[in-house]
């Protein structure tokens, strides 16, 4: 039997289309609801979508689906689970990062591979909200984040949880963005 060479094609096409994804690192629990009053109490201020608490280790990429699959779990491998230290509290004019903790980067960044290469100039971080803010507000949204929690910009955790997303920018909040995967790190003596 023959297979029609336009279903041949679409089959190749699909392999090497390529999407957007990112990688995030979900921190533990009771970080999770530490920062989530923040951002609730943000959002209820100054609007925007709802937000899951994460860091962004690695920015939107171009990439096929059977390529960052398999550089997601090789970098997963081999990167034992971390400390995360709020470097400081920012604004930005980025719809995505106008309030947001940056974390210091960690040795693990060159553990995915040649895709995360072409973002590194990315710092890691936790928006705290998302939105167009003038910079009068993106002020007094960072003067409320300390008001809030005074001790944030200390903040220290370990990390031992990463998550690859589909990701889509044109909506512009999480609900039309996919899960692909998790990986729960480990230490190298419990591989």
């Amino acid at each position: 039997m023959r297979i029609p060479a336009d279903e041949v094609n679409s089959t190749i096409h699909n392999a090497q289309r390529k999407e957007t994804y990112t990688v995030w690192g979900i921190p533990p629990d009771h970080v999770v609801e530490r920062i989530k009053k923040i951002i609730e109490a943000l959002r209820a201020e100054f609007g925007g979508p709802e937000i899951e608490p994460h860091i962004t280790v690695v920015g939107s990429v171009l990439l096929n689906h059977d390529y960052v699959i398999k550089q997601f779990i090789n970098g997963c491998q081999n990167i034992e689970p971390y400390t995360c230290k709020v470097d400081q509290v920012v604004t930005r004019k980025f719809y995505y990062q106008p309030v947001s903790l940056l974390i210091h980067p960690c040795q693990w960044v060159g553990h995915f591979g040649g895709y995360l290469h072409r973002c590194n100039a990315h710092m890691p971080h936790l928006s705290l909200l998302y939105g167009n803010l003038t910079e009068e507000e993106r002020k007094r949204a960072l003067e409320k984040v300390t008001e809030l929690d005074d001790s944030i910009a200390s903040l220290k955790f370990t990390m031992s949880r990463l998550v690859l997303y589909k990701t889509h920018n044109e909506a512009r909040d999480q609900h039309s963005w996919e899960k692909v995967m998790e990986y729960n790190l480990r230490p190298r003596n419990q591989l």
